[in-house]
């Protein structure tokens, strides 16, 4: 109890002086004279404007080329490294608040990405992903491969669509491009250390960089946190989950002569989380969330306690060759993983009184992985500034992936005697190489046409095997299954692009995507027939409008689009027969807009909003599992006849909310020769989504939310040192991330388990740089 006032009133203090920051902003704006602008914004690389009269630009790579971000005709979000330090964007979970119409399941190691409506569940672990995640041009399918990149970043990219033409392999929905910062050309470096108040915990952040001789430059950089968790587990005692992390980076770059240049990057990054995120529910009213949860350690048989924990390493070697006027480029890449997790689940009864586990039930499932890529790319571009412009190239990747699946169960059954232990295993070696293109014509100065073209190939091979390990069978063994395909794609894609002056541009895109099909890796009584899966097509229609404004103080842009799923790849738990159905929605949709704006208010103040509608449904689905609310008259999961004949058309798709978007300010003022104010803050929001297979409105629909996002920092003029109060979620608002409903022969009494998303964090932080 001690723990707990001291807490509350350290987050008093702080909010206080968050509201105080965030006032003294507000004043100091309103006596600022709003200064003239320029004729033209200067363009920098993720970094702030030298004339302060204007907005910083960024330049992204989107389109294989450097562009300013307001010449990409994409629907594109990109963040810059000075924004993503401020707003503590961590991981893939922290960025989905600044990137409208984007979800990110917080699914353990494994993340799963969702844009405009559309993502690879998690229910079937091998899914490659619809959004695929790109490391400094390194292809990423799977959510556990890339989790150490998120730190001392340059810029992230997130290009919303099918990226079929340039980005290639499973990029049906969309793609994100992480940039890892490089060396510098003269001696720099940074030391940041924070104290998470909310945590309990510490994190240190830093990088030192430089030139090593007149064409060898080193950067290195590395973060180590040990942080405790936000939900309290009352059979343990502790703080669940607990954090211990370590990441390393090194970056070697040489640049022998005019015209080339090769850059090394290797990363080891281990993230370890103990205990877990879950929380039980009632199935017939909406559950209070709170601050603590009950799971017994060690939780029944099984070897291991409660943990999601990854081991990465990823290493590539780029190279640019000026050929004449054109460059060559070569990416090489290994990527390598490996996970442990065991799943646990919150043992209190739906009211969240006593723990619901009276016979002493323990029921828990593990899903160790482990995987290797190997990639390769090769591409040639065309100088810029000719009536064509182009770029093409060649693309192959080889991987191996091995899921084990371990259940442990413990007096469960009407009888409360079936104990023991299963497990399953999955092995697929994959093969994949395509050939790609794209090129812009200029038909007048103010007109581009920009064609693309991909032609994929992927072949892949798996096997399954299950079996009862010890003691009683619980979940149905099927037979040992093999199966193995072999896919052609062929992706197109066209652009209309005009400016209408030279601050404001129209486009209008037309754009295909593939991911390829696969195999059920998680399923204990799968069947050949089952085995397989088809592979998945989208197309995108989207036009949209982006404008500088202002002289260069504001910017705003927006898009409309239209993107539609034939076959989409599903896979749904259906708690009666405690099994998961991988199968393929014939057709599904979403149509919506986004929109951004961006504005210099006066020198120091910029205020910042994003906003985005989306209706994404399936359009025709039959065969799809029942509904919570249905009856076995309307859908009986367990005949073959009555699933064939059950469709879902006109179902809302999971984790799509028809509204989202966040609004903030960042205020950066000199209170003197020697001393700097910066205050950020956003609101990020989100309107009611589905969260669990079955949209049940009680249980599987999280209710619309706003959460608030604080940094007030005093610093340095010369920026060489700052402190700065940083806090996210400042209200504390709880929201559940996804829920599923367990069965009596699980749990005794059959409850709601979700998993949340996480509380509030208040962390005080200081930087040093040289």
């Amino acid at each position: 109890m001690r723990m707990r006032i001291e807490l509350n009133s350290t987050t008093r203090i702080l909010s206080a002086l968050f509201a105080g920051g965030i006032a003294m902003s507000a004043a100091s704006a309103a006596a600022q004279d709003a200064a003239p602008a320029p004729a033209e914004a200067v363009m920098q690389d993720a970094e702030p404007a030298e004339n302060s009269n204007v907005l910083g630009e960024i330049v992204v790579t989107a389109t294989k080329r450097a562009q300013r971000l307001q010449d990409v005709p994409v629907s594109i979000a990109a963040i810059a490294g000075e924004d993503i330090t401020e707003r503590q964007i961590t991981d893939l979970r922290s960025l989905q608040a600044y990137v409208p119409n984007m979800a990110i399941l917080n699914s353990g190691v494994n993340p799963v990405v969702y844009i405009r409506g559309f993502g690879s569940g998690p229910n079937n672990v091998a899914f490659d992903q619809e959004v695929s995640v790109y490391l400094d041009g390194i292809y990423g399918g799977r959510g556990a491969q890339f989790s150490a990149p998120f730190f001392d970043l340059e810029r992230v990219e997130v290009l919303r669509g099918p990226q079929g033409a340039l980005f290639g392999r499973n990029t049906a929905a969309g793609a994100i491009s992480l940039i890892s910062a490089g060396p510098t050309k003269t001696l720099k470096g940074s030391l940041s250390a924070a104290y998470n108040f909310e945590r309990k915990g510490y994190e240190f952040t830093g990088f030192a960089s430089g030139p090593l001789s007149d064409t060898l430059g080193l950067r290195v950089a590395g973060k180590f946190v040990r942080q405790k968790g936000w939900l309290r587990n009352v059979a343990t005692g502790e703080d669940d989950p607990r954090l211990d992390q370590e990441l390393i980076r090194a970056t070697l770059r040489w640049e022998p002569s005019a015209g080339v240049d090769v850059t090394l990057k290797g990363e080891y990054g281990r993230h370890q989380l103990m205990g877990g995120i879950t929380h039980s529910g009632s199935l017939t009213e909406k559950t209070n969330f709170t601050d603590t949860r009950y799971v017994s350690d060690p939780y029944g048989p099984a070897p291991i306690p409660e943990q999601s924990g990854i081991k990465s390493t990823n290493v590539a070697l780029t190279a640019n060759i000026a050929l004449g006027e054109h460059t060559l480029t070569s990416i090489s890449g290994w990527s390598h993983f490996t996970t442990k997790r065991l799943s646990a689940y919150d043992e209190y009864s739906p009211d969240r009184t006593v723990p619901a586990n009276g016979s002493n039930r323990r029921y828990a499932n593990g899903f160790p992985e482990a995987f290797d890529q190997y990639s390769q790319e090769i591409r040639l571009a065309s100088p810029t500034g000719g009536t064509v412009e182009y770029v093409i190239g060649g693309y192959f990747d080889t991987a191996d992936y091995h899921l084990h699946q371990d259940s442990y169960y413990q007096n469960l059954g009407a009888t409360n005697t079936i104990t023991g232990a299963q497990s399953t295993d999955f092995d697929q070696t994959s093969w994949s190489y395509s050939f790609f293109g794209q090129a812009t014509v200029r038909l007048a100065d103010a007109v581009r046409a920009i064609g693309g073209l991909r032609y994929s190939n992927t072949t892949k091979h798996g096997d399954f095997t299950s079996r009862t390990v010890s003691g009683s069978v619980f979940n149905a063994i099927g037979p040992d299954v093999s199966g193995r395909l072999n896919e052609d794609y062929v992706d197109p894609s066209a652009t209309l692009q005009f400016d209408a002056s030279k601050d404001i541009m129209f486009y209008a895109t037309y754009g295909r995507g593939s991911k390829s099909g696969g195999f059920v890796s998680n399923t204990y009584n799968v069947t050949p027939a089952g085995f397989q899966f088809k592979p998945e097509r989208s197309t995108n229609y989207e036009a949209g409008m982006k404008a500088t404004l202002a002289g260069g103080r504001a910017t705003f842009n927006v898009s409309v689009f239209k993107t539609k799923f034939k076959d989409l790849q599903q896979s749904a738990y259906d708690p009666d027969r405690r099994t998961f159905f991988t199968r393929n929605a014939a057709i599904a949709s979403s149509t919506g807009v986004e929109a951004e704006a961006q504005w210099l208010v006066a020198t120091g103040l910029q205020l910042s909003a994003s906003l985005a509608y989306l209706d994404a449904k399936f359009d025709d689905y039959p065969g799809a599992p029942c509904l919570s609310l249905e009856t076995l008259v309307q859908c009986n999961s367990a005949d073959p006849v009555s699933i064939a004949a059950h469709n879902i058309k006109g179902t809302p798709l999971q984790f799509a909310p028809k509204w989202s978007g966040n609004v903030g300010f960042r205020f950066d003022r000199d209170l003197s020769d020697n001393l700097n104010f910066l205050v950020t803050a956003n609101t990020l929001f989100r309107s009611s989504y589905f969260i669990a297979d079955g949209y049940n409105p009680i249980w599987g629909k999280q209710d619309g939310w706003a959460k608030i996002d604080a940094r007030v920092q005093l610093g340095g003029t010369d920026d060489k040192w700052n402190v700065a109060l940083v806090g996210r979620n400042l209200t504390d608002k709880k929201t559940a991330a996804a829920s599923i409903r367990f069965p009596a022969s699980i749990t005794g009494v059959a409850r709601a388990i979700y998993g949340m998303d996480e509380y509030r964090s208040l962390a005080l932080e200081g930087t040093i740089k040289f």
